[in-house]
């Protein structure tokens, strides 16, 4: 994640995640309910995609299967060129702690965890060590810094939705998977998880799947499938529509921006890449600069966005704001949500 935004775009037929002929039906009754209708699909490495649809049109369904959550009738779903259908949940659980990150609607923190437990424990469960320079750079844009040794419970909806988001994360997944991010967070905090999201992508590389059903909230992405009845019927690009006005600060640098751009450089980046080296970044990089950020704030500054402040700071309210953040995984004791081992 280090080398920025160059990711790997893996061609028409097989994307990041992937899902092939994908059929889910249930028994409701005496009837058959076909939820998924062979839905073809593909998410390539470094977007950020939204699926979009009415209730009851599978986006959801489609999304649990993508991330190895539920299983499908028929069909392949493949992540990484690797083929999840058929395996056995102990392998599937591997899948979700070690390749995916999941951000849930309703945060699934465990309670009795302090904010940086909670963040940690995926890595903990898979015996691997934190990789402390991104923690800190995560904490740090989150804007959580002074909230890590609290619980959930003393946290507010938008602050548990950030402690989240860095747990989804702080493991480098191949794909983050997003069921209703904002669902649960006023429309502000809302906005704030989805710029972070729409970030990642941007100045990470990292490869972001979101369900919506609020078409604000889809207007973040890069790219919008739309279902229908179980079916893909829309497929488009999109340019984000809040793209130019960025809430999320990733160097701690108020630079010069040009047409929205991130570095106040216009023309010469390939690939969409907002390096360069303007506004006090001389390595052309919006993150990933230890102490860069000394305030440990994810948020603007006089001059550079202030109201869109992540620190609580603004409008005289220290502590109260409403934030945001999401994620996914293992369960350490018994702690399951819906019946899936995370």
């Amino acid at each position: 994640m280090r080398g920025g935004r160059a990711a790997v775009r893996e061609g028409a037929s097989g994307g990041r995640v992937a899902a092939v002929d994908l059929v889910k039906t249930y028994r409701q009754g005496g009837a058959e309910v076909r939820v998924l209708d062979g839905v073809t699909v593909s998410f390539e490495s470094g977007r950020f995609t939204a699926i979009t649809g009415a209730s009851g049109s599978g986006k959801s369904t489609l999304l649990h299967c993508l991330a190895g959550v539920d299983t499908a009738t028929s069909g392949r779903v493949l992540l990484g060129g690797r083929e999840l259908s058929g395996l056995g949940e102990r392998a599937l659980t591997r899948v979700r702690r070690e390749r995916v990150g999941f951000v849930f609607q309703a945060f699934n923190l465990l309670p009795q965890l302090s904010a940086e437990r909670n963040i940690t424990l995926p890595l903990d469960l898979a015996g691997r060590s934190v990789d402390r320079e991104l923690f800190e750079h995560l904490v740090g844009v989150l804007g959580i810094g002074d909230r890590l040794g609290h619980r959930p419970g003393e946290l507010s909806g938008g602050q548990q939705q950030r402690v989240a988001l860095a747990r989804a994360l702080i493991g480098r997944p191949e794909v983050v998977f997003a069921d209703e991010p904002t669902g649960n967070l006023d429309s502000r905090s809302g906005g704030e998880v989805l710029a972070f999201l729409r970030e990642s992508v941007w100045e990470l590389g990292q490869t972001v799947v979101m369900v919506t059903h609020d078409p604000v909230a889809a207007s973040y992405a890069d790219r919008v499938v739309s279902l229908a009845d179980g079916k893909v019927v829309r497929d488009q690009d999109n340019v984000p529509t809040q793209r130019e006005n960025s809430s999320l600060r990733w160097d701690g640098v108020v630079g010069e921006r040009a047409t929205g751009r991130r570095d106040g450089v216009v023309g010469g980046i390939p690939d969409g890449r907002r390096g360069g080296t303007a506004g006090g970044n001389p390595v052309g990089r919006r993150g990933w600069a230890p102490g860069s950020n000394p305030a440990g704030l994810g948020e603007g500054a006089p001059g550079g966005g202030s109201v869109a402040r992540r620190d609580g700071a603004v409008g005289g309210n220290p502590a109260g704001r409403r934030d945001s953040a999401g994620a996914e995984w293992e369960d350490p004791g018994g702690f399951r949500d819906g019946g899936v081992a995370w």
